[in-house]
């Protein structure tokens, strides 16, 4: 038998850890540097000036971070087929340099594909808070999954 998680092993309610990265000053710029190059993710002095206060990550280097613990902690472990986009995204709080962001999914819906009936959609909320424990970015998202036998 598979250790893989499939779509009849998810229920309403249920959570997942996904684990925990550690974000440093080099990765911010790089990131920025690469993928979304305002002065306020390149320059501490820019990101002092601004709203942010500080330096920050990008927005969506806070979010490829957090997929990719999604990944690691339960997309690689899955029958997993991919999703369809995200319904919802917020950025919630700056992450700064030396921050450790710590991510959790939670099921909020299964519902089987008529037009498919290999697989089943998992819509799970996604959210990664600080060390201090607060939340910087959350986001809800259905996943296909494979069922362990069709029509099941």
């Amino acid at each position: 038998m598979s250790d893989l998680i499939y779509f009849e092993d998810f229920a309403p309610g249920q959570s997942f850890d996904l684990g925990s990265v550690t974000v440093s000053k080099e990765e911010v710029i790089e990131f920025a540097s690469e993928f979304d190059p305002q002065p306020f993710h390149l320059d501490e002095e820019a990101g002092k000036a601004s709203i942010l206060g500080g330096l920050a990550a990008s927005g969506w280097h806070t979010g490829s971070l957090t997929m990719r613990l999604l990944a690691e902690g339960l997309l690689n472990k899955s029958s997993g087929r991919g999703s369809p986009g995200i319904a919802r995204l917020q950025w919630k709080r700056p992450v700064c340099p030396g921050d450790t962001l710590s991510a959790r999914a939670e099921v909020l819906e299964t519902k089987d594909l008529r037009s498919k009936p290999d697989l089943g959609i998992v819509t799970v909320r996604v959210t990664a808070a600080n060390q201090s424990g607060t939340e910087v970015v959350l986001w809800e998202s259905p996943i296909l999954f494979a069922k362990r036998e069709a029509g099941a």
